[in-house]
């Protein structure tokens, strides 16, 4: 693997300090700026940054990227996505621009119902290549690293494929294994019999971690539980989508396991707010499935202040978050749900990167690090956020490799 210099950078930026996850307004927005900067990238990792004007004499063999005018950032995590499905909903969303509820389409067999249809019929090559698609968008986009999720197929087979697709791809598998109840099956509890006797063994050998809906219509608090301990007794980390319409216990069962995240919380009160600010469990966000939805932003601004982990994600999907942007969640974090962009970057770098258990790897442009970098086309990192949509991401590099 070929040694690579970026040189001539406007600005080479990250969030301070070297400690994961960051909490609270100070450490948040605490980041630091090298002006006239150059990354220096040997054997897929990040081995030196700084100033041009202190850049030592190199070997004539090394592969030189010109930055002049960029503003360089670390490669994006992206720590809860379902990018991996099958088919469309753009008829959902016409209905849904009519007035149909979320709810509504759920209960009418719409929904996630609707995708887990589509992606059984795909096939597993032919979600590796809806996968393929996704990823393409998404590294375009200045996502480095992601985490995928299962929960569209809802049997044995497309489940475990979904799982293995994502691996493949250099994701990081999660089994929702407990997403909804599928058509053939009478109720919740008799479906996670299934799951959890029948695919949750298999699962846990592709998986990271583990994760279930606990909302009204999906899967109650006991459900979850029962759903969870037996992942957890598996070797699965911990995870719940909770809090998206109604507070129905999530948090306190996050906290009670000691989950790493719990995600979406749009409806989460101040009570719930401070539990999660009082204990280990990340707070993981999703604006823009809130702003489809046309649901309350979570209280970003209350977590951070109170001292929680909090992290961004997009939570792409084909239903309430077609977007594989990152840095559209950013805007939406500044204009929406009042955070800074330092805030906005930390929390889709470092504490994303701690959500997926990768702190020590990716999230900050420092020396040891995995050589994943985002140049911006803009003079200014802020523009991570400042530019709402569109295309202002020059260049990505994985792994020390320009991917374009």
């Amino acid at each position: 693997m070929a040694t690579l210099l970026i040189r001539d950078l406007a600005q080479a930026v990250s969030p301070a300090g070297t400690g994961a996850p960051l909490r609270g307004r100070d450490a948040m927005r605490s980041v630091d700026v090298v002006e006239d900067a150059f990354v220096l990238c040997e054997k897929g990792r990040i081995s030196a940054v700084g100033r041009m004007r202190d850049l030592e004499p190199l070997d004539a063999d090394v592969e030189e990227l010109d930055g002049s005018g960029c503003a360089a950032i670390p490669g994006l995590v992206d720590c809860h996505t379902h990018a991996v499905f099958a088919g469309s909903r753009a008829q959902e969303f016409e209905l849904r621009s009519g007035g149909a509820s979320y709810e509504e389409l759920h209960a009418a067999g719409g929904g996630i119902l609707s995708t887990v249809e589509a992606t059984r019929v795909a096939g597993e090559d032919g979600l590796r290549s809806a996968l393929a698609l996704h990823r393409g968008w998404m590294l375009a986009s200045g996502t480095t690293t992601f985490e995928a999720k299962s929960g569209y197929g809802l049997d044995h087979d497309t489940e475990l494929a979904m799982l293995r697709v994502v691996r493949e791809a250099g994701g990081i598998p999660t089994w929702l294994g407990a997403h909804a109840v599928p058509p053939e099956f009478p109720d919740a509890d008799a479906y996670l019999g299934f799951a959890l006797a029948e695919v949750l063994p298999e699962a846990a050998a592709l998986a990271e971690a583990a994760d279930v809906f606990l909302e009204r219509g999906a899967f109650d608090a006991e459900q979850a539980r029962r759903y969870l301990e037996a992942c957890r007794d598996a070797g699965l980390r911990l995870r719940l989508h909770a809090d998206q319409f109604t507070e129905a216990g999530g948090v306190p069962l996050a906290v009670e396991l000691g989950a790493v995240s719990v995600d979406h919380l749009e409806a989460t009160g101040d009570k719930g707010a401070r539990q999660l600010a009082a204990s280990d469990v990340a707070a993981v966000l999703l604006p823009v499935a809130a702003l489809v939805l046309g649901r309350p932003m979570p209280p970003a601004r209350a977590l951070i202040d109170d001292g929680a982990i909090v992290a961004l994600a997009t939570d792409f999907n084909p239903g309430s978050a077609f977007c594989e942007s990152l840095p559209l969640v950013c805007a939406l974090a500044c204009t929406q749900m009042q955070m800074s962009p330092a805030e906005a970057l930390a929390a889709c770098t470092v504490n994303a990167a701690h959500v997926l258990g990768r702190a020590d790897r990716v999230g900050r442009l420092a020396s040891g690090y995995d050589a994943d970098i985002v140049l911006l086309d803009a003079s200014d990192w802020r523009h991570l956020a400042y530019h709402v949509g569109g295309s202002h991401v020059a260049q990505v590099i994985q792994g020390g490799v320009p991917t374009a």
